[in-house]
């Protein structure tokens, strides 16, 4: 067993807070050069700082970050922000496989649950937010499982998932099918820094209620950096 696996097992024992986790699927390709990329290395770092600095949600939000830029990566694996408390840098190159990605995110919270379950820690329903700036080119039969498998698990309560399109080029009807409750958002410019303000607030609101209850998404809020 690898020793951050076992820093993360050991962290539900020590820890009994019912989780949040998020699980946050990058576009990283190459198209994402340059400006792009620098300010979602920032957005995700002001992320990781305001979930720090709420109490509640340090011990409760635990983040997973998947990439999609040449090949579909694990960067960092759900844990609290206790253990990991540092925000990855993520680099742009290579192609879009957009399937391959979002199983991977799909499969790791399964696997995560499962820990959740077996050590008696309560959890909240996860998120998946999907950020791209262009169309999946990864295998098609992916893609279509990935979609499937987020459609069903939204269907049954089970994700809420928040596919945001990145500048003009972003596949805004490939994002609407992993979606089937409320349309895909378009990031307004690069106000990635907005938007995972946006995320953490509600992230902390969701770790202040309790397990099962559905929690309000501030859909005032998303007007400061998205538009639909």
């Amino acid at each position: 067993m690898d020793n951050n696996l076992l820093v993360r097992l050991e962290d539900l024992v020590n820890n009994p807070t019912a989780r949040v986790p998020v699980c946050l699927c990058l576009d990283t390709s190459s198209s994402m050069s340059g400006m792009p990329i620098e300010e979602l290395n920032e957005g995700v770092r002001l992320f990781y700082d305001a979930i720090r600095e709420d109490e509640t949600a340090l011990y409760s939000a635990e983040v997973s970050i998947v990439t999609f830029g040449g090949n579909a990566q694990c960067i960092v694996d759900f844990a609290s922000l206790e253990v990991q408390p540092n925000a990855p840098t993520l680099f742009a190159n290579g192609m879009t496989p957009m399937g391959e990605a979002v199983n991977m995110g799909l499969d790791l919270l399964e696997q995560r649950k499962e820990e959740y379950k077996d050590r008696g820690v309560d959890y909240y329903q996860p998120w998946l937010v999907l950020m791209t700036d262009g169309a999946p080119n990864g295998d098609s039969a992916e893609l279509s499982r990935a979609i499937n498998r987020t459609v069903e698990l939204v269907n049954q309560k089970k994700l809420t998932v928040f596919p945001i399109g990145i500048g003009p080029k972003a596949d805004m009807g490939v994002l609407a099918q992993f979606s089937p409750k409320r349309p895909p958002l378009k990031l307004q410019g690069l106000k990635f820094r907005e938007f995972f303000a946006w995320l953490s607030k509600s992230v902390s609101k969701t770790s202040q209620s309790t397990p099962g209850e559905s929690v309000k998404l501030d859909v005032e809020g998303i007007k400061g950096w998205g538009e639909l």
